[in-house]
């Protein structure tokens, strides 16, 4: 039983939340023990409203999700957890959450309530609508920087704000083409906004997004502010890291097809854990003048 809930709150996918720490590693209190352990709250208390809109999410997709070739075994949809005991857990979750305002500052508690609002809304109706599906997938992604920076109250690089909505577009854009592929392959319907795409449009989407990463973390290697900050003009060396991770994940969707659950790819895919690692640890080695 304790297994199936902790499947119902969908713990693996909390590695998510690791963007509220994108700000405290470019902000160089990586190693500030006061920093981090502000980031690490943060992190749990993202982690744990992320878990509440997941349980809203599999209350309102239940019958959806019995149509699915893979969600049907969900705890909600194969009945293993009932759902008003659903019902229960994500009222505690976000009780837990709501409690969190006493213990942070009001502009990291203004992102996580945007976050839950946004995406509560995304639950009930903006998933339904072209593309702004998309687009609310990425602002929680952009809530989660944003949050990281205000936790710990340091500004955050405008680029690197681009940076995440473009890989959180591009992530977005990935999982519905895994998603239309499925379909074509299975003949069901299991989301309803799969019908106002196709696999030439998300291709497209796809490039442009992927481009948009690219672009935008390169040009936030190079820029005037971040080469100040960090003293530094290294910083680029990184990039390759990036671009490798893109195209990683391009290959492992349109070869594969294995995009629509993001965190399986980054916690099984060898080749893309290395990158991860390998990026965290030069860009620790060049910010922080170890190299």
């Amino acid at each position: 039983m304790i297994k199936n809930y902790l499947k119902l709150i969908r713990v693996p996918q909390w590695i998510k939340n690791f963007f509220v720490f994108v700000p405290l590693l470019f902000s160089l209190h990586l190693f500030d023990k006061e920093y981090f352990l502000l980031s690490l709250k943060a992190f749990f208390v993202f982690s744990l409203a992320s878990s509440f809109v997941y349980v809203v999410n599999d209350i309102i997709d239940i019958e959806a999700d019995r149509a699915h070739p893979k969600k049907k075994s969900r705890p909600l949809a194969s009945g293993k957890i009932s759902k008003s005991s659903a019902v229960i857990l994500a009222v505690v979750l976000l009780v837990i959450v709501l409690s969190s305002y006493f213990f942070f500052n009001y502009q990291f508690v203004s992102f996580l309530f945007a976050f839950l609002i946004l995406n509560v809304l995304y639950s009930f109706y903006l998933k339904h609508i072209v593309i702004l599906d998309i687009f609310s997938i990425a602002a929680g992604f952009s809530i989660r920087v944003l949050a990281g920076a205000a936790v710990i109250d340091v500004p955050v690089s405008s680029w690197l704000i681009l940076t995440t909505m473009f890989i959180s577009l591009f992530l977005g854009v990935m999982k519905r083409h895994s998603e239309l592929v499925q379909v074509a392959d299975n003949n069901k319907t299991t989301r309803k906004v799969l019908a106002e795409y196709s696999t030439n449009f998300t291709n497209q989407m796809a490039t442009v997004a992927a481009s948009g990463v690219i672009i935008c973390y390169a040009l936030y290697t190079v820029s005037q502010r971040t080469v100040s900050v960090f003293n530094t003009e290294n910083l680029i060396y990184t990039t390759p890291f990036v671009v490798f991770g893109i195209f990683r994940y391009m290959y492992l969707e349109y070869q594969n097809n294995q995009a629509e659950n993001t965190t399986q790819v980054m916690m099984t895919d060898v080749p893309m854990i290395l990158t991860v690692i390998s990026y965290a640890i030069v860009t620790v080695l060049i910010i922080y003048k170890i190299i």
